[in-house]
């Protein structure tokens, strides 16, 4: 029997399985294969309303909150309740690879705080971070990371939409983070709002691998019109399949005033 596609956060695994494999028997040979995994999971479905979560059924195990370790850092969070994908992992060392000396970042849909609390620890002399999140539960566990890693000095968890709470940070940031690909567009005027004169915007996007970048680009570009504002496309690359030959991709730009 082969093991179907499955991710591991922590001490839990969230396994793909089609209709009519035999889920028990997968489930332990991922155990035997993990023995330090306690819960398997299988995923019902993609993730769903304003807070991106996916519904479960447990195969193996009742315990759906853990302790995640990535590039040095704890996680913890309940699977069931928020949104983590610990396929982004190098995507949030990219970006944490990117923040100068002092610079104020943005996080917007922050989750549990991986990237504002990565950021943070990569870059000891960075300025204010600013996460905000509105799912309360992964609020909660944002300010339980940002504890537990010691980078509350640092991190400022924000709970709300970020239509609404944003516009507290116009002109505050160097660097605005948007990790949501199939909503996002929807805040990119909030986030160029955050900026100062000048900044970086890094904003997702999901898209067919036949044309993968052209409607971002013209979704930055329209935005960029109607803030008075130029743009400078730093790069543009794919981060993760999303679907069927669709992929999350990932668009850096600059934004600066248009005079």
């Amino acid at each position: 029997m082969g093991i179907p596609a499955f991710d591991i956060i922590g001490d839990v695994a969230i396994v793909e399985i089609e209709g009519g494999e035999n889920e028990k028997g997968i489930a332990k040979l991922i155990v035997k294969n993990h023995p330090h995994i306690k819960t398997v999971l299988r995923k019902m479905g993609g993730r769903e309303g304003k807070y991106r979560v996916r519904k479960f059924k447990k195969i193996l195990g009742k315990e759906t909150e853990t302790e995640h370790k990535e590039h040095g850092c704890r996680f913890r969070m309940d699977v069931a309740k928020v949104y983590f994908s610990p396929r982004e992992a190098t995507e949030r060392q990219r970006i944490a690879e990117q923040v100068k000396r002092g610079e104020s970042v943005m996080v917007m849909f922050a989750g549990i705080g991986s990237f504002p609390v990565i950021v943070a620890k990569k870059n000891p002399k960075v300025g204010q971070i600013y996460g905000i999140e509105i799912n309360p539960h992964a609020f909660k566990y944002m300010v339980e990371n940002v504890r537990i890693n010691k980078v509350g000095h640092k991190v400022m968890p924000v709970l709300g939409d970020v239509k609404k709470v944003a516009k507290d940070y116009s002109g505050l940031c160097d660097r605005v983070v948007m990790p949501l690909p199939k909503e996002g567009y929807r805040y990119l005027p909030e986030a160029f709002q955050c900026l100062k004169k000048k900044g970086t915007i890094h904003f997702y996007y999901y898209e067919h691998e036949r044309d993968l970048f052209t409607k971002a680009l013209e979704t930055v570009r329209k935005t960029s019109e109607k803030m008075n504002k130029r743009v400078k496309i730093i790069n543009k690359r794919k981060v993760l399949p999303y679907g069927p030959r669709v992929w999350k991709i990932c668009i850096d730009f600059e934004v600066c005033d248009s005079k």
